[in-house]
């Protein structure tokens, strides 16, 4: 068992260090005006960015039901609470930018690079800056999660 939870906590961190370099890929590429392939190379690093999350959950869950401590001990914690309903609310948040990238593909399919409007730009920058903050929540709330600071039970 002890095998299985090291593998899982490589999994977990390995997804979880792939969805921050995803966004931060995402961040830094994304521009009002895209060159053909610098939209494509986004939409596949959204793809990316989708996969990994749900791993991210996936492979987090298993370990807090299956390979952890127990989901009793995990539920009781308001750091690891913190921790998911901002995962979640940065899941919520990373809803516009994907269905910008997806609204762009029949666009790039015929060649052209797409046209994004300026409020559609500053919309998927501010989703992005929102998501990276998010990031830097579930960080907090994980150092302070594995130290025990916020377990009630």
């Amino acid at each position: 068992m002890r095998v299985w939870s090291a593998i899982f906590a490589f999994l977990h961190h390995l997804a979880a260090f792939t969805v921050v370099a995803t966004l931060v890929t995402e961040h830094a590429l994304f521009a009002p005006v895209l060159p053909l392939e610098l939209a494509r190379k986004l939409r596949r690093i959204d793809l990316y960015y989708g996969i990994s999350a749900t791993v991210l959950v996936v492979v987090g869950l298993l370990r807090v039901f299956y390979f952890e401590k127990g989901a009793s001990y995990y539920f009781a914690d308001a750091w690891f609470i913190t921790k998911l309903s901002t995962f979640a609310i940065v899941g919520l948040i990373s809803i516009y930018p994907t269905l910008v990238f997806l609204s762009w593909r029949k666009t790039l399919a015929s060649g052209v690079a797409p046209q994004v409007t300026a409020q559609q730009a500053l919309a998927v920058r501010i989703c992005l800056m929102a998501e990276l903050a998010g990031i830097i929540i579930i960080l907090l709330a994980a150092a302070l999660m594995a130290r025990g600071f916020g377990y009630f039970g």
